[in-house]
């Protein structure tokens, strides 16, 4: 009986381990020349600054990534780091490599498995060329006047045993996209729209129903789910009658600017931010998003 014990804690730990980008893959980041404005515009796609901003942060100060804000939800809360290039309070003190690995593999530093509230599964769609350009565009952002106050991770059993997360991993963390090629044709628009939802735009994150293992479901996805910081729901925006049927493309690509619906309401909780971060991006991309969503299967609310 203790060797079994033995034999399934070594293999526990084994399977759980993190797995690291290998030192080759880096020779792309190696060959490439930073592009800073593909990176600024990846940087307001992804919406950085909505969790990694002061929490009071405004205009400019939305580029001061001090870190700071509690993330609550049904586990315990997450308390958000500063990725300003701060060698101490930010990332500045990190290489491309260590970079890399924790947009797409989800692995600190130090080695620890990050928690999945940062959205390494949707970042991990990510190429390293533009991770390369993200990167180099990090790197010209304020450093903080003062170090911010990072609310402590506390978090329930089980999911404050952060080493399982090597196991979610090995299921669930995947590069290949969520919607197959055939369902988009050759269009560059809507390839253009899926990259940037499926990967730096993480939609899907808030947007889409998870599984028994608290993964994305694929089979329902962007089918609208429950709030995953609080009471009530994120909304479906597939074309569907209970999402978008009545959104055309130019409405959608207007709300991500404006905020405004076709009704005239306001986006309100937290697409508030995630507009005033897709209101900075290119046009072009606000639309290739618009033209992605009313391309996708239709799905009724999750």
């Amino acid at each position: 009986m203790v060797l079994i014990a033995t034999a399934g804690v070594a293999a526990f730990w084994l399977l759980s381990a993190p797995v690291r980008l290998a030192a080759t893959d880096l020779a792309v980041f190696e060959a490439h020349e930073p592009d800073l404005a593909n990176g600024e515009n990846l940087f307001w796609a992804g919406g950085c600054a909505s969790c990694h901003a002061a929490p009071d942060g405004e205009g400019d100060a939305r580029s001061i990534l001090s870190g700071g804000l509690a993330l609550e939800s049904p586990y315990g809360v997450f308390g958000v780091p500063g990725i300003s290039p701060d060698p101490d309070t930010g990332i500045g003190g990190w290489s491309f490599y260590d970079f890399a690995n924790a947009m797409k593999r989800g692995v600190a530093p130090d080695g620890r498995h990050y928690y999945p509230s940062f959205p390494y599964a949707s970042y991990a769609k990510m190429p390293l060329t533009d991770l390369a350009d993200l990167w180099a565009y990090l790197k010209t952002l304020p450093v903080p006047d003062s170090a911010a106050e990072i609310p402590q991770t506390q978090l329930s059993f089980p999911f404050n045993m952060r080493r399982g997360i090597g196991l979610w991993k090995r299921v669930y963390l995947e590069e290949a996209p969520v919607v197959a090629d055939d369902a988009l044709g050759d269009d560059p628009v809507l390839t253009r729209g899926r990259y940037l939802v499926e990967g730096p735009g993480h939609c899907g994150e808030c947007h889409t129903p998870r599984n028994i293992g608290l993964a994305m479901d694929g089979s329902r996805w962007l089918a609208g789910a429950p709030n995953p910081e609080g009471e009530g729901r994120v909304p479906n925006i597939t074309g569907h009658a209970d999402g978008l049927a009545g959104w055309t493309e130019d409405d959608i690509a207007y709300g991500l600017e404006s905020g405004f619906t076709p009704a005239f309401d306001s986006m309100g909780g937290s697409m508030a931010s995630v507009v005033k971060n897709l209101a900075n991006a290119a046009a072009e991309d606000r639309a290739a998003i618009a033209a992605y969503l009313k391309a996708i299967p239709e799905i009724p609310d999750g």
